[in-house]
C-alpha cells in the first residue's frame, strides 16, 4: 500500500510540474531541437544568439549564482581551457539570473585569484545576465525546488546548425568536469565529420564504431570487402580506425 501511495504521489507531482511548464509556455529542451534564440547583455557586450556565433559550436553553462565556490572553480577551469575550445570552433557562454554588475565584479574577482602553481586566468567568454529570466524560461533552466530565481547547473551542447546535441545536469555540490565536456564535444564533432559512432569510454584518437549491419548477411558482405581499418567483434559490432 505504501508503494502505491508513493507512486501516486510521484505521478501527481509530475502532472503538476508539466502543467506548470505548459502554463508558463515552457517546454523542456530536447536533443535534436533547435536552440531558442535570445538577445541579452553580457560581460563582453550585447549578445545576439545564435547569430553572433554563426558556423560555430556553442556550449551554454548555466549556474545558480555568482560568487559561489563550486561555480567559481568551474569558471577558472573553463578559462584555463578556453583556447582549446576556440581551436575546436566552439564558443563558451555562461548564463545565470544574476545582474550584469554582479557578473562583472565576479569576473574581476576570479581574475585576481592566485592559483597554486598556475598563472591567474583571464576570462574571454561572455557571462550573460538573465535578470528577467526570459532566457532561463526558454531553456527551462529555472529550478523547481526553490522560490528563488536560480538556474539549474546545466551544460547544453549546440551544433553549428543551432541544434541541441547533448544536455548535462549537475547537482550544486559536484563540480563540472571540463575534460569530460571537451571529450563530449570532440566525440560529437568526430561522429559528425566521419559519420561514425563512439563506443563506451571513447577518447580522441581511439577506434570508433560504424552503424551495425542490419543482418548477418550484410555483415558477411562487409567482411568480404576486407576494407582496411575495419574489424568486427561480432556480426553487429563493427569498429573502424580513423
Amino acid at each position: 500500500m505504501k508503494k502505491i501511495i508513493l507512486l501516486f504521489a510521484l505521478m501527481i507531482n509530475y502532472i503538476l510540474v508539466v502543467e506548470a511548464q505548459l502554463s508558463n509556455g515552457l517546454q523542456t529542451p530536447y536533443i535534436g531541437q533547435y536552440a531558442p534564440s535570445f538577445k541579452a547583455q553580457a560581460t563582453t557586450g550585447n549578445i545576439n544568439f545564435p547569430d553572433d556565433f554563426f558556423t560555430k559550436w556553442k556550449i551554454i553553462f548555466s549556474h545558480p549564482a555568482d560568487f559561489t565556490p563550486v561555480c567559481t572553480s568551474e569558471m577558472m577551469a573553463l578559462a584555463e581551457k578556453q583556447e582549446s575550445f576556440k581551436k575546436l570552433n566552439t564558443a563558451l557562454i555562461v548564463i545565470s539570473t544574476d545582474g550584469l554588475n554582479s557578473h562583472i565584479e565576479w569576473v574581476k574577482s576570479i581574475e585576481s585569484i592566485s592559483m597554486i602553481d598556475k598563472e591567474k586566468v583571464k576570462i574571454d567568454f561572455p557571462l550573460v545576465s538573465d535578470v528577467s529570466t526570459e532566457i532561463s524560461k526558454k531553456y527551462n533552466l529555472l529550478r523547481k525546488d526553490t522560490t528563488l530565481r536560480k538556474d539549474l547547473r546545466a551544460v547544453i551542447f549546440i551544433d553549428p546548425d543551432n541544434k541541441i546535441r547533448a544536455i548535462l545536469n549537475y547537482p550544486d555540490n559536484i563540480g563540472r568536469n571540463t575534460d569530460e565536456i571537451e571529450r563530449i564535444l570532440i566525440a560529437l564533432q568526430t561522429a559528425d565529420n566521419n559519420e561514425v559512432l563512439t563506443p563506451a569510454n571513447w577518447k580522441p584518437g581511439k577506434d570508433v564504431l560504424i552503424p551495425s549491419p542490419k543482418t548477418m548477411e550484410e555483415s558477411d558482405k562487409l567482411k568480404a570487402k576486407n576494407k582496411s581499418g575495419y574489424y568486427s567483434l561480432t556480426w553487429y559490432l563493427w569498429y573502424r580506425k580513423l
